[in-house]
Parts: structure tokens; C-alpha cells; sequence
């Protein structure tokens, strides 16, 4: 049996999601076992999951996933590179998945690896240092050096799956797992809906504003929501925690700001001016935006303060397997995995006792940041704190 892994959000699970994993079973066989590394609670754009972890994890299952294993926060929440590796670290972990599927918008997976190898080069570094020089955005600087080095080929910098995808071969380099770029169905990130897909930037603002849906997201995704919704629990959005975060910053000093600057570039110095005066986590973001800082690193950075993740809080490891969400199949592979994965697989919160003290540190920081999405939950009655040690993975 193959087994294939996906890294994901699902936020929602839509058409689209269901499109690629058919389109993976067809392409390796129609008893591929499919493991996904979803990200919980929060996730890499800086924002609250639009429902529940467990919610999202069971649509995908009942979607046609196996297995659906949780990217701890410290990575779901990190820059491209970071969300990228510690998904790959994630599946590789399992011991049992040989192919990482991702939709590109350039569905060439050899030119994404050679753009990849381009990056991780020498040369690379040089250019990009003297791109930087010029003040540009990282973006823009990455995107003139890779040209420089690579021509024609840089132009798949320009999408955002294709970033991902080349952070995705990156991080596989030196590994046993071999990536498997699909195409993209559909609409883009922010271009609405059409063709039978839409993306999932559409789905959660009409989520969001209790809109039509029409038949854009899965039946299980679209009935799992309405039974959130229904007992307060849904939709989630930063601006239901927009005071509580306000607040945080508020009470830190410089100093404190200095600890979440992943770059080292003095961000920092401009959130903690702005955050003085802002009232507003829209005013925030765009007293400190500049050419240089894009939108969803300065909300990652917000991000991290509120839920307390500095940039020292990331093992150089993704520490174990936490399953959310399996099928039958999914625990055949979890008996395979009792044998095969180098990394500890969590079922039940019991199972902390046996972590490294470095595994219980980012599991607790974990159950920290459900308890602060909780408080997001429309109905106020529903947030009771200590669900990260009392809910189960769903079995299907």
C-alpha cells in the first residue's frame, strides 16, 4: 500500500481539497493511504482557524483522508520555510509516507526543485544579500536574485503554492519522501469562486457573514460547521479576540517586543510604537506596514505575542505525532507507524507523561493556545478552558 502525505490547513475543507486527494489516488492508485499534517487551531496567515481543529480534521477524513496528524503551533503559525519543514519533519516522522502532493500553479515539480537547489545555494545567498541592500521587501529581493540565477524559471516565486511548493522541496532535500506537484483547481487564494471551486479566503468571509455557500465546500465540512455555529462555537475570528489581543501588547514593554522579531530587523521597534496608540488591530497593522514587512508577517508577529510564542520556543524538531482525526485505514497505518515512526504518536492526553521535557513544553504551549482560541468562540458559555486534555481524536 502507498502513502501519500499532504500538508494543510483546511480552512475550510472545500471542493478543491476533495479534487486533490481523488486526483492522488488516481495518479498512485486507488488504495493510497493519505496522511495530512494539518495545521490546529491557528494558522500560517497569522489568524484564527474558522472552526475547530477536530471539526476540520474530521471533514477532511470524511473527505477521503486516512489520517489527519496536528502541526503543532510553533510551526503553523511560522513563515513559509518554517511551516513548510515542519511539515515535512511531521509526515517524515510517520515512517510511512513516500510522496508529498501539494497543489502548484505550475504543476512542474522538476522546476520547482531546481528552483529549490537555486535557494539553498551560495550564490543565492550572495544575490539575495544585495537585493536586501536596496530595501526592498524580502519578496521582491528573493524574487530579483532568483531571476539573476535561475531566469525564466524565478517566475513561479510570483504564486503563493509554488512559494510553497519550493519551500516544500527544500525541505524534503537529503529525505526519503519524494514531492508530487498537482495542479491547482480552480480560482486563487483571493479570486472568489467559479468553475465549481472557490478559495478559501471567499468561504470563510461568507462563512463569517452567514452567506450562501453553495455546493463550494463539502457536504460533511458544511454540515460539521453548521453544528458549530448552531452551539456557539463558530465562526471564529481574530476580531472576537481583537481587545484581548490589543490588551497583550499593550502591557508588554520594548524589550519584551524584541523576543517575537523573527527577522532581527527591528520590526519589532515600529509594532511597539504603534501599539501604543492603536485601538484598532487594522490601525496596528497598517501603522507599522512598509514596503518591506508584507501583511502576514506582521500578523504572524502579533500572533506569536498573544498566544506567547517566541522566536526561541521552536524545537529544532517537530517533537511528535498528534492525531486529530483517522478512518479505518488511518489505524492500520497508526499500527504500522508503532513500528516505523522515530517520533512518539499521541492518541489520548495520557500519552504526555512519556514526552521529552522539550515535547511536553510545546504540548503545553499548545493546550495555552486552544484555551486563547476558545475565548474567540462567538457564544462566550462555550469557551471553558483544558479541551486540549479532554477531547479525542475522531475515529471514522
Amino acid at each position: 500500500m502507498k502513502t501519500a502525505g499532504i500538508i494543510c490547513e483546511y480552512n475550510p475543507f472545500h471542493s478543491g481539497h476533495a479534487w486533490q486527494i481523488r486526483e492522488i489516488r488516481r495518479r498512485l492508485g486507488e488504495d493510497t493511504a493519505i496522511v495530512c499534517a494539518m495545521s490546529g487551531n491557528f494558522v500560517q496567515r497569522g489568524d484564527f482557524a474558522v472552526c475547530r481543529k477536530h471539526v476540520r480534521a474530521e471533514a477532511a477524513v470524511r473527505g477521503g483522508a486516512d489520517l489527519v496528524l496536528e502541526l503543532p503551533v510553533p510551526w503553523a503559525t511560522a513563515s513559509a520555510e518554517g511551516f513548510a519543514r515542519g511539515g515535512a519533519e511531521l509526515l517524515a516522522g510517520t515512517g510511512v509516507v513516500e510522496t508529498l502532493c501539494f497543489g502548484s500553479e505550475c504543476a512542474d515539480t522538476g522546476r520547482l526543485l531546481r528552483v529549490a537547489e537555486c535557494l539553498t545555494g551560495d550564490a543565492f545567498k550572495t544575490a539575495l544579500r544585495e537585493a536586501l541592500g536596496k530595501g526592498v521587501s524580502f519578496a521582491s529581493a528573493r524574487q530579483a536574485a532568483a531571476e539573476r540565477l535561475l531566469g525564466g524559471d524565478a517566475a513561479v516565486l510570483e504564486h503563493a503554492n509554488d512559494i510553497l511548493g519550493v519551500e516544500y522541496c527544500k525541505a524534503l532535500q537529503g529525505g526519503g519522501i519524494e514531492p508530487l506537484a498537482l495542479p491547482r483547481m480552480g480560482v486563487g487564494h483571493d479570486a472568489g469562486a467559479g468553475e465549481g471551486f472557490a478559495s478559501a479566503s471567499y468561504l470563510r468571509e461568507r462563512l463569517i457573514g452567514n452567506q450562501q455557500l453553495g455546493d463550494y465546500l463539502t457536504p460533511d465540512m458544511a454540515r460539521l460547521y453548521e453544528q458549530e455555529r448552531a452551539a456557539g462555537r463558530a465562526p471564529v475570528t481574530a476580531a472576537n479576540a481583537e481587545r484581548a489581543m490589543l490588551a497583550r501588547l499593550r502591557s508588554m514593554r520594548e524589550e519584551d517586543f524584541a523576543r517575537y522579531d523573527e527577522g532581527r530587523e527591528g520590526l519589532y521597534h515600529r509594532l511597539y510604537e504603534v501599539s501604543r496608540t492603536a485601538a484598532r488591530m487594522e490601525q496596528l497593522l497598517d501603522g507599522a506596514k512598509t514596503k518591506r514587512y508584507a501583511y502576514a508577517r506582521l500578523r504572524r508577529m502579533v500572533l506569536r505575542m498573544y498566544l506567547g510564542i517566541e522566536v526561541g520556543d521552536m524545537p529544532e524538531r517537530v517533537p511528535y505525532l498528534r492525531v486529530l482525526a483517522c478512518s479505518e485505514r488511518g489505524r492500520a497505518l497508526l499500527k504500522r507507524m508503532k513500528c516505523s515512526a522515530p517520533l512518539p504518536v499521541l492518541t489520548k492526553s495520557a500519552d504526555v507523561r512519556a514526552l521529552s521535557g522539550q515535547a511536553q513544553r510545546v504540548l503545553w504551549m499548545e493546550a495555552r493556545a486552544t484555551d486563547l482560541y476558545a475565548l474567540a468562540y462567538p457564544e462566550l458559555s462555550q469557551a471553558c478552558g483544558g479541551s486540549e486534555w479532554t477531547t479525542n481524536p475522531v475515529v471514522i
